[in-house]
């Protein structure tokens, strides 16, 4: 079992390391997971916004608890071979949580968690009333995910960290600039300065912070929204789409409410059979084969 989580952070690891853009669309559960998936993907995130939504209908201001995340991160990441990346908040609570945290994220089949500066509860990167906890209990914070991780790997257990700041809507760039930094210093395998405002934001923070870092691409959000070609030439590595796929399905399901509604039946739905594909009948239908008795 340890291996075949190790497998996946160090498919991601592997990722991280080649030229070119890494583009991560957002998972909320086990079926769009696997859709990523078989579309081609080479990874998915699964954020705290998408999950808090489909699974309590709720917005994403610190309402979902750690072992509902966990949960949902485990079915998700059972559902699939790709790696998928984590959101951890806050990291539920003060260094010792972060901690089990990691563990909990990496149990789960997690290659990579998410542990962010703000205070808890923690509200979406892209939406009002944000605040951020002070310089040194960030640094500890993310002090905490780092020894979690370190000790998971003497264990045989693997899994990144992924360390993001919130501090350039609140104290402003070069703030969250220092943050970043200081984050890649204490050995965050990945940094993510969320909300950067515009082109020169980004630019600053892809040239002034080293190592990997993360692009969000959120839909009528804070930060340009580029093409993934533009952003890999800015300097970043990854590049998470984390409602994307919950925009599109809103619509749809919309859509074809409204027609049931109106007497007609919806025509843009996919075939049965396709679903029944998707979630795995076929597979299902050979094991049973297999281990039948009659």
């Amino acid at each position: 079992r340890g291996m075949k989580l190790s497998n996946k952070t160090e498919k991601l690891r592997t990722l991280l390391a080649e030229d070119g853009g890494l583009v991560l669309p957002g998972c909320f559960d086990a079926l769009t997971a696997r859709l990523i998936e078989r579309a081609g993907y080479p990874g998915a995130f699964m954020g705290g916004f998408a999950v808090s939504a489909s699974r309590l209908g709720a917005p994403d201001t610190g309402l979902i608890s750690y072992s509902e995340m966990l949960d949902q991160g485990r079915n998700i990441c059972a559902a699939v071979d790709i790696p998928v990346i984590g959101d951890g908040d806050t990291g539920y609570g003060n260094a010792v949580n972060v901690q089990r945290t990691v563990k909990g994220y990496a149990d789960a089949g997690f290659a990579c968690v998410m542990i962010e500066d703000q205070v808890s509860p923690k509200k979406c990167g892209h939406t009002q009333g944000k605040q951020i906890v002070g310089r040194d209990e960030a640094f500890s914070r993310i002090q905490a995910a780092v020894d979690a991780r370190d000790s998971l790997r003497e264990g045989g257990a693997d899994i990144l960290i992924m360390a993001r700041t919130d501090a350039n809507a609140t104290d402003g760039i070069e703030e969250a600039l220092l943050r970043a930094r200081t984050f890649a210093e204490i050995g965050a395998d990945i940094t993510f300065l969320e909300a950067p405002k515009t082109i020169e934001e980004m630019k600053a923070y892809c040239d002034g912070v080293p190592g990997p870092k993360m692009a969000n691409m959120v839909e009528e959000g804070e930060t340009p929204f580029l093409k993934p070609e533009r952003l890999a030439e800015i300097g970043y590595k990854g590049i998470i789409y984390p409602i994307s796929l919950m925009l599109a399905g809103l619509q749809v399901m919309e859509d074809a409410l409204a027609s049931i509604k109106g007497g007609t039946h919806p025509d843009n739905l996919a075939g049965f059979g396709h679903l029944r594909d998707v979630v795995g009948f076929p597979e299902y239908y050979d094991v049973e084969k297999k281990y039948t008795t009659d």
